[in-house]
């Protein structure tokens, strides 16, 4: 059987944390920052997490992650 490709536009977009997680950066920073308060801006610098219902998702897109 022949390798599984991975979808280089998902690889960029998660990484793997040490305990098998999958980091994921959060949505909504990109622009019209100016409405957004100062606080929820620095929330959004923080890495998430995928969610358990994605993970498996994710996993299939990218199985080498």
């Amino acid at each position: 059987m022949p390798k599984m490709k991975t979808k280089r536009g998902v690889a960029k977009r998660f990484k793997l944390t040490a305990t098998g997680k999958i980091k994921r950066s959060k949505a909504f920073k990109s622009h019209i920052l100016t409405k957004k308060t100062a606080k929820r801006k620095r929330d959004l610098r923080q890495a998430g997490l995928v969610s358990k219902s994605d993970y498996e998702r994710i996993k299939k897109l990218v199985p080498y992650l």
